[in-house]
């Protein structure tokens, strides 16, 4: 308690310094696609670089802090988070060319809007992000990628400042990625990022960004409560294909179920709680590990505390 009045104390003293809005106690469920989740002590949405780095240097002794996109893969707990989440904006969305082949993007640019723009120039590569619902900056964290191809294949650098407000830039290079992850510390956070694709054939690039979407919209479930695919697939196999396998297609748990369409997608069905979608999810990995010995990787991010 003492340290919520300590940092609520710290952040009233800065607050008047910023454009960008401060918010106590907001609910966070608006931001998750799953539309659940408590409040975060903290929520900072600043208004530009200069405005996250001043927070950075000025507010001490909080070492919780968590980067929200757009929560298409995060799950809130009903308890809220007890920290500060920061919201990069509209400023860190920015797309710009650097050179013919070589584009910048800010990290709360939507990947589909990256996809785009790099049609647009006809940049080759990049057709894939047409089908992740995340951000650029998620999209690293975590290697995101479809159909073959993910972030790490043209990510040249990235811009980051940590948590005590110190920016560097980190070479793709000198970044160990994995199949939906990378060993980037975790008291980064992202503001841009360089990536490099081939010049292409506009029409080409269109009719493979078409598939992509077609092949997406016969598989997975849309306009529905859902942060995608629950878990990661396992080495040469695909998750929801062992979900459906052991019989846990259409569970359910409250109002939390799992899709019918597609294995691996959960879904709040209008009233579900936190807790019913992390209930199904513990309920299908033990029964996936007791038939099969698979013990199921998750790729959703599940933060917050427990009511």
């Amino acid at each position: 308690y003492q340290i919520t009045m300590k940092l609520i104390n710290q952040i009233e003293s800065i607050k008047e310094r910023f454009s960008g809005k401060i918010f106590f106690n907001e609910n966070l469920s608006k931001f998750s696609w799953f539309n659940i989740g408590g409040p975060a002590k903290v929520l900072f949405k600043p208004k530009n670089l200069k405005e996250l780095s001043i927070f950075l240097k000025e507010i001490k002794g909080v070492n919780k802090f968590k980067i929200l996109g757009v929560g298409s893969n995060t799950l809130i707990r009903d308890g809220g988070f007890d920290g500060i989440v920061i919201k990069l904006g509209k400023s860190f969305s920015h797309l710009s060319l650097f050179d013919s082949n070589t584009l910048v993007a800010g990290a709360s640019a939507l990947d589909k809007n990256v996809s785009n723009f790099a049609l647009e120039n006809s940049l080759l590569g990049f057709e894939f992000l047409s089908c992740i619902p995340g951000t650029i900056g998620g999209g690293i964290r975590m290697n995101s990628g479809c159909y073959g191809d993910d972030i790490s294949k043209i990510l040249v650098s990235v811009q980051t400042i940590d948590f005590s407000g110190n920016i560097k830039v980190i070479n793709s290079s000198d970044i160990k990625f994995c199949y939906r992850g990378c060993n980037l510390e975790d008291d980064l956070i992202f503001l841009s990022a360089t990536f490099r694709g081939k010049k292409g054939d506009k029409l080409n690039i269109s009719k493979k960004i078409g598939s992509f979407i077609y092949r997406k919209k016969e598989t997975q479930p849309t306009k529905i409560k859902t942060c995608g695919s629950t878990f990661k697939n396992p080495i040469n196999k695909k998750a929801w294909k062992i979900i459906k396998d052991v019989g846990c297609a259409g569970m359910k748990e409250g109002d939390a179920q799992i899709s019918e369409k597609h294995c691996n997608f959960f879904i709040n069905k209008g009233r579900a709680k936190s807790k019913d979608i992390e209930n199904l999810i513990y309920q299908v990995k033990r029964k996936v590990l007791k038939k099969t010995g698979i013990n199921l990787e998750l790729e959703l991010q599940i933060i917050g505390e427990k009511l």
